[in-house]
């Protein structure tokens, strides 16, 4: 991994690598780093192979050293030459030293810093929760030696708050699988969290921390606090959700046993199951039935209609000329008519025997027109109505009724046509 390489490949012109503080660690590490490159470089059987090899080796603590008779007589299960390429490719990357004075192989000191790296990790890959664990342990290596990795303190506080956030899901969710789920996931971390809750009371009681590693000691306290507290939520949760369950008769049996139950069917089985139900129509939760049929019928329908519809406008034609136009006299035939009648009034007349004629609607006419006798401003206007208004006759009405009975009229108000000027008569 040369430094120049690094430099034109990933980084910009002008950067200079040794600066960069979050590479710098690894940059000094480099030595260390190229052990980890040197066992899980290439196909998966060669690392599982090299792993083997190396981790057999450094197993054997009281005799550290390995002639080459004893590595093939220890490896006698490996194919020879794929066991000497192994062995070559160890000590071409310097995890194996080669003793060509003493004849014999031993672990380079990064080779065991390797293997003890990855025998920590493979305690802990098989377990749930191994996570919490595998970085508690490193927290709790590093407080007993003095040197609390502030790295790990991160990454168990992100490891911490993010299942923090998942056990709160699934409290809100309400549902019993996901709060069960979320509760064995927290039984499995709980062990790691209180061992971690002593071990942050260590580091956080440590006078010589450094602030910003208290800090996030702290933050990892409190959140250990609130998951320990979970197991009492997921509790009460439960059993909020134990009294809402749906009982199927007498049978004793709940919608949480046929659910679990459900899950346990593989795909086929749910299929027979649906073979004798009734078939329902797709419905979906999010859409409002209304509405759904609002949009269907606009897609269907009114969609479909706007687009066959022609609106298009007539095309112009010219106006015809107003003097062309047909016009009718109007026909004052009973105006004429009853103006004649009138015109021969001398003495007081009265309603009922002046006006009813030929029917309802000519009788109503006749009262109507009688109506404008004397009216000043009809008078003083021109055509037949004018005249009537000015005859010099008045409509005097008393109030009362007056059975009529002809004309389709049975009775009208009571009243007289007479002169002007002629004395109204006393009621006495």
């Amino acid at each position: 991994m040369p430094e120049t390489k690094l430099t034109a490949e990933y980084f910009r012109p002008g950067v200079e690598p040794a600066d960069l503080p979050a590479l710098f660690p690894l940059l000094r590490a480099r030595d260390a780093l190229a052990a980890f490159t040197a066992l899980f470089r290439g196909t998966d059987e060669d690392v599982l192979v090299r792993l083997l090899v190396l981790r057999e080796i450094g197993h054997r603590g009281e005799q550290p050293l390995w002639s080459p008779q004893e590595l093939r007589a220890h490896f006698a299960y490996l194919d020879d030459t794929k066991l000497q390429t192994v062995l070559h490719r160890l000590r071409e990357t310097e995890l194996l030293v080669w003793d060509a004075e003493a004849g014999h192989y031993q672990i380079s000191p990064h080779g065991r810093m390797a293997l003890s790296a990855l025998s920590t990790l493979l305690k802990f890959s098989d377990e749930e929760g191994g996570e919490i664990g595998y970085i508690t342990s490193q927290l709790a290596a590093g407080q007993a030696l003095g040197k609390v990795a502030d790295e790990d303190l991160q990454h168990l506080l992100s490891r911490l708050v993010e299942l923090e956030e998942e056990f709160g899901r699934a409290v809100l969710s309400g549902s019993e699988l996901r709060i069960r789920r979320a509760e064995k996931k927290l039984n499995s971390v709980i062990a790691w969290v209180e061992k971690g809750t002593e071990i942050m009371r260590l580091i956080a009681a440590d006078p010589d921390l450094d602030q910003a590693t208290h800090r996030v000691a702290q933050k990892i306290g409190q959140v250990q606090s609130r998951m320990l507290r979970m197991s009492s939520v997921f509790q009460r949760t439960l059993n909020q959700l134990e009294r809402q369950k749906v009982h199927l008769g007498q049978s004793g049996l709940s919608t949480s046993d046929i659910h679990r139950w459900l899950r346990m069917l593989d795909v086929e089985q749910l299929c027979g199951l649906l073979g004798d139900g009734p078939a329902f129509a797709v419905q979906i939760g999010c859409l409002l039935g209304d509405i759904a049929v609002d949009v269907a019928e606009f897609e269907l329908i009114d969609r479909v209609r706007a687009a066959a519809l022609d609106t298009r406008l007539p095309p112009a034609c010219e106006a015809p000329p107003a003097a062309g136009l047909p016009v009718g006299e109007e026909d004052l035939g009973l105006l004429q008519d009853f103006l004649g009648e009138l015109g021969t009034i001398d003495q007081p007349a009265p309603l009922e025997q002046s006006i009813p004629a030929a029917d309802f609607a000519t009788t109503s006419y006749r009262l109507s027109l009688a109506a404008l006798l004397g009216d000043a401003e009809f008078g003083a206007l021109d055509g037949a109505v004018a005249d009537l208004a000015r005859l010099p006759l008045l409509l005097r009405l008393s109030g009362a009724s007056v059975l009529v009975g002809r004309h389709e009229v049975e009775a009208m108000s009571a009243g007289t046509l007479e002169k002007k000027g002629t004395k109204e008569p006393s009621n006495g």
